[in-house]
């Protein structure tokens, strides 16, 4: 497969079982920064696209991701190290519990487009199902391990299929996190909401609602879409 261009760096995913996606952009794009965070954890990198998505939106010194599969660890390390960013961005080759347990360190902005399908997949491809099913990353293990390591002023961001939100946040509740800002995601104006970009942090405040439309027709795409992702996609 063709490594895929933006604007500012390169993905190369021919190794990695989950390739670009719109998910993934659109949480790299959405992910509150003015809070100016200094340290930024990515969990579940990939390719490293969402890691390197906020290197170039900010100033923050220390970007680090965590990747469990070999083939998508390996591919995310090269395309960190070919970006204008390489000095601040590092990937660990660790699942995420391991990780939890084993650094100290608190993080500004913890990303996370997580394997969201619980149920068993089987599409042939052992790596993708994988990466697709959340028993590698189970919700739960996610929420509880980013309010342990989100700082006091943290934000932690994730993107979720629409119909897991409610069971979401009230894991996250049950931890500590409370919605700040939530986005659901709607293919076109005639469909139900898709996906929930949702964000954390420590303070309970009554979450801010929007709703992002990405299509008015095909390839038609709305203002509001090409103003959040123009300063990726080549062609926005």
């Amino acid at each position: 497969m063709k490594p895929f261009k933006f604007k500012e760096f390169t993905i190369h995913q021919d190794q990695s079982a989950m390739k670009v996606g719109t998910d993934g952009v659109l949480l790299g794009a959405w992910a509150s920064l003015d809070h100016e965070p200094n340290a930024i954890l990515d969990i579940g990198a990939g390719t490293g696209l969402i890691a390197l998505q906020l290197a170039q939106r900010s100033m923050a010194e220390v970007i680090d991701a965590i990747e469990l599969d070999d083939a998508a660890y390996e591919e995310c390390v090269v395309n960190f190290e070919a970006s204008p960013w390489a000095d601040r961005l590092f990937c660990y080759h660790a699942g995420f519990d391991e990780f939890v347990d084993e650094m100290d360190d608190q993080y500004d902005l913890i990303v996370s487009n997580p394997p969201f399908y619980s149920e068993k997949m089987d599409s042939g491809n052992v790596s993708r199902d994988q990466a697709r099913q959340n028993s590698s990353l189970p919700f739960d293990e996610l929420v509880a391990g980013a309010s342990k390591m989100l700082s006091n002023k943290g934000v932690f961001a994730v993107i979720i299929p629409f119909k897991e939100e409610a069971v979401f946040m009230e894991m996250a509740k049950n931890v500590g996190l409370y919605p700040n800002r939530i986005t659901r995601v709607k293919g076109n104006p005639n469909v139900d909401n898709k996906r929930s970009l949702m964000e954390f942090s420590h303070n309970n405040n009554e979450p801010k609602m929007y709703t992002l439309v990405i299509e008015n027709g095909r390839h038609q795409y709305t203002e509001e879409y090409i103003a959040l992702t123009k300063a990726f996609y080549l062609k926005m």
